[in-house]
């Protein structure tokens, strides 16, 4: 098969869990002997506008030009309101233009696709153009809604670019059944949606890998005391993750389990508050901030020293950050979403309440006292990783829905 491919974010630019995705999910394509295109984001013009991997695999960077300024001729005032985040928006624009452009006039000369795919609002209007200009079949993966991200409200030109997209496609994929209930509640067609969930590298995210040498170093490199227990958090801090509730959580956890250490990994706007907040609540030598994004060794490594994995998020799609634990033999503790479709209560790990501190300090404690409860727990979602969210998987589950939909 042959298949357009736009995502907005692909190694090695990553700016969240979606390049992740499409790198694992395009290499699995690859060795299936299907043969991708992708059209992704340049990075500050610095990256290869045109690059091979593996046998069957193109890639396109556009160099995206600044259009910020006559683009505000011409749209509304929404728009007009990011302010500075006006001009990423007419990046993303000019990006997908450009893009699909490429590929209905320069590389259908010589390759033409069986189907193109576009993932979330940031690649959709590309693949909607390539879908109008080439009569192929559009698949719109939905990792997440602006309804969603925003707590519900958000961009009504995002919501609008969603929509539109999902109204156009043949297919809507996303990535978990609470997923495609919101899908529902926002009226995108039901009859085009399929549920398909994501993966893990179970043999990369595997503990029998690292050493308790290994595991000391970095607890050392990042000042991580090894005396007690180590919570981890990975992800975006923002509020939809939760991670305000798990820092207020903190006394409560120390009260009980008092040499604790809570490392928190990853940046965003929360960033200065939830540093502010640790102060102020007298945790702040139990809580270690690692305020940047580090590669994926250096986050197997904090996966291998941690005690808990936690998620308490208030909104989560689907959650790689919980596979990537279970992976690694780790109890998880999880918030509401898809979450909780990829971890079973009491059998991998634990739900908390993301808006009650008091809830995830009881229920996180449970694990962290509990070391036969730990080892169980992680044992189990190993093997639940091992059986259902593998790449291979994934990647095959997702072919039979491209599939279907060629052959119809």
């Amino acid at each position: 098969m042959k298949i357009a491919y736009f995502v907005w974010e692909y190694p090695p630019r990553l700016v969240g869990g979606l390049g992740t995705y499409a790198s694992e999910i395009v290499k699995k394509f690859d060795e299936m002997g299907h043969e991708v295109q992708i059209f992704t984001m340049n990075s500050d013009h610095g990256l290869e506008t045109h690059e091979k991997q593996g046998k069957n695999i193109r890639i396109h960077r556009p160099i995206v030009a600044d259009a910020s300024n006559i683009f505000q001729v011409f749209v509304d005032e929404e728009l007009k309101n990011w302010g500075p985040g006006f001009k990423f928006f007419s990046d993303v624009l000019t990006y997908n233009v450009l893009s699909a452009n490429k590929c209905v006039n320069d590389i259908v000369r010589e390759w033409k696709p069986d189907i193109a795919v576009c993932h979330d609002w940031l690649s959709a209007i590309g693949g909607a153009i390539t879908k109008q200009g080439l009569g192929c079949p559009l698949v719109f993966h939905v990792h997440s809604t602006e309804h969603g991200r925003s707590g519900g409200s958000g961009s009504p030109t995002v919501r609008s670019i969603e929509s539109t997209t999902a109204q156009q496609a043949d297919i809507v994929v996303t990535v978990s059944y609470a997923m495609r209930e919101e899908l529902s509640y926002l009226k995108f067609p039901g009859q085009k949606v399929r549920v398909v969930w994501n993966g893990v590298d179970e043999d990369k995210y595997n503990l029998k890998k690292f050493s308790e040498s290994t595991q000391a170093s970095c607890q050392r490199e990042h000042g991580i005391s090894g005396k007690g227990k180590m919570i981890l958090f990975t992800g975006r801090l923002t509020y939809v993750k939760g991670i305000d509730s798990l820092v207020r959580a903190m006394p409560m956890i120390l009260a009980e389990a008092p040499e604790t250490t809570l490392v928190v990994l990853g940046t965003g706007e929360m960033y200065e508050d939830l540093k502010n907040a640790a102060q102020r609540l007298g945790v702040a030598n139990n809580v270690v901030f690692i305020n940047k994004w580090v590669d994926e060794k250096e986050r197997l490594r904090l996966y291998a020293c941690a005690d808990l994995v936690a998620a308490p998020s208030r909104y989560e799609p689907f959650g790689i950050v919980s596979l990537e634990g279970m992976a690694m033999g780790k109890p998880v503790l999880v918030g509401y979403g898809g979450l909780r479709e990829a971890v079973i209560e009491g059998q991998h790990g634990l739900y908390c309440d993301p808006n009650s501190p008091a809830n995830i300090a009881e229920q996180a404690l449970k694990v962290l006292k509990n070391d036969e409860l730990a080892a169980r727990l992680g044992e189990n979602g190993r093997r639940r990783v091992e059986k259902f969210f593998t790449w291979d998987k994934v990647a095959a589950d997702t072919i039979a829905v491209y599939d279907a939909l060629v052959s119809k």
